[in-house]
């Protein structure tokens, strides 16, 4: 049997829940491996159709998610006819999520890392090929970034598109210059700072007391709620799009360096983002 592989065929931005870490936002990158017989062009399948049709079926069931380790003794589900509410023992503190059925993504394993969404999604994408491809290999990977990163979770509910749900995320690099010039300093104090964090919107706050706050607003997907724990949380008072974030940082930076041109160079996942600069 001949292979076709395709490298970096699209990334999964997701959140994801973990007994130790909590809540946490992921930016994977996906390879695939086609294995099957050649077709009348002498190819196992077209890799325009490989990009559109598996793309396609990941878009669907893992992208802009948040993936549940179904069997983590850790989880409290109930699934309803108009969505999901779970509840989440972390060592961070407890996490309670509500959403609609599409914005969760279940893992049937005890723990949510590359291998075991890996091996969830590969049955998913065999469906979405023609029989005379007879294995889909799926392998998931994180950028390699030399400097500082962050992962981070957050929701846009003025997004029409899967960014509305309130639990997705992205594991991200983050550039700062000051005059000019990279300042390792700062990206490790703030990769330190954002490390597992939740980016919320204070207008969407509802609740906030005895080491507990809670989100919730209604999009065009349906009604979303987020409870966690305080100090897994940083609040801006704008929405939380990748150009806020950046300004965001930038002015957050401005403010302890007068006098400096400050400029952020902030990524939402793999190879895209935002930049702010000030002074």
């Amino acid at each position: 049997m001949t292979k076709l592989f395709v490298e970096h065929l699209t990334v999964i931005d997701c959140a994801y829940l973990d007994a130790q870490r909590g809540l946490v936002g992921e930016s994977w990158i996906v390879d695939v491996e086609l294995e099957g017989a050649l077709d009348d062009q002498g190819m196992v399948l077209d890799f325009g159709e490989v990009k559109k049709k598996l793309k396609k079926a990941i878009d669907n069931v893992a992208d802009h998610r948040l993936l549940v380790p179904s069997r983590s003794p850790q989880l409290d589900f109930v699934l309803s006819g108009t969505g999901t509410g779970l509840s989440f023992r972390a060592a961070t503190g407890a996490i309670e999520h509500q959403g609609p059925v599409k914005s969760v993504c279940n893992i049937d394993a005890d723990v949510v890392n590359a291998a075991t969404v890996a091996a969830q999604i590969e049955p998913w994408l065999k469906k979405a090929v023609p029989g005379s491809v007879s294995k889909v290999r799926v392998a998931l990977r994180s950028e390699v970034i030399p400097g500082a990163y962050y992962h981070y979770t957050h929701g846009l509910k003025k997004h029409e598109g899967q960014c509305q749900r309130i639990a997705h995320g992205h594991r991200s690099k983050l550039e700062i210059r000051s005059d000019g010039q990279r300042d390792d300093k700062l990206e490790r104090l703030w990769a330190e700072r954002w490390r597992d964090i939740y980016l919320g919107t204070a207008s969407d706050i509802v609740s906030h007391g005895k080491g507990r706050i809670r989100f919730e607003y209604t999009s065009s997907e349906g009604a979303f709620a987020l409870e966690l724990p305080v100090e897994r949380v940083d609040l801006l008072q704008t929405d939380s799009t990748v150009e806020r974030i950046a300004e965001h940082l930038v002015a957050q930076v401005a403010a302890g360096r007068p006098g400096e041109r400050i400029e952020v160079r902030a990524y939402e996942g793999v190879m895209k983002g935002a930049i702010a600069s000030a002074g």
